[in-house]
């Protein structure tokens, strides 16, 4: 893997988050902004950690990520992670209560979760998603 502008492979890994359809067009943008995919890498990598810290009164802050629109970018991406894990995660809680509710009655399942009847039926709802298998900040195994 290069991580070079245009490299589709890197690319397809840094943004496996995003559905593969809007890769190509984020891609883009991340590249007319001069955004490789290693700084994409490492903002996922970090929470956007080192984004948040550079953000001062200083009217430079942005210029080390390549300026104002890179970390506008950089910093939607990040978002755009996070909203990935959250449908992932919701997506694993609606099986387990799916799991739960062929055992239990929907009030001893909202009891012990501490919800009403009513969204436990929510919550049990399915996901036909795509996520990713692991975090990008972990190692490959």
């Amino acid at each position: 893997m290069s991580g070079q502008p245009g490299d589709d492979k890197s690319w397809d890994e840094v943004l496996a988050h995003r559905p593969p359809d809007v890769r190509s067009p984020v891609r883009e943008r991340f590249e007319s902004a001069g955004v490789a995919p290693g700084q994409v890498r490492a903002a996922l990598a970090d929470g956007g950690d080192a984004l948040f810290a550079a953000l001062s009164g200083r009217g430079d802050w942005a210029e080390p990520f390549g300026g104002a629109l890179a970390v506008a970018l950089l910093a939607a991406e990040v978002g755009a992670l996070a909203a990935h894990l959250t449908s992932r995660g919701s997506a694993i809680r609606a099986a387990a209560v799916e799991a739960l509710l062929d055992e239990f009655s929907a009030v001893t399942v909202a009891g012990r979760l501490g919800v009403s009847r009513q969204k436990v039926y929510d919550i049990a709802r399915p996901s036909n998603g795509s996520f990713i298998t692991r975090a990008p900040w972990r190692a490959a195994e």
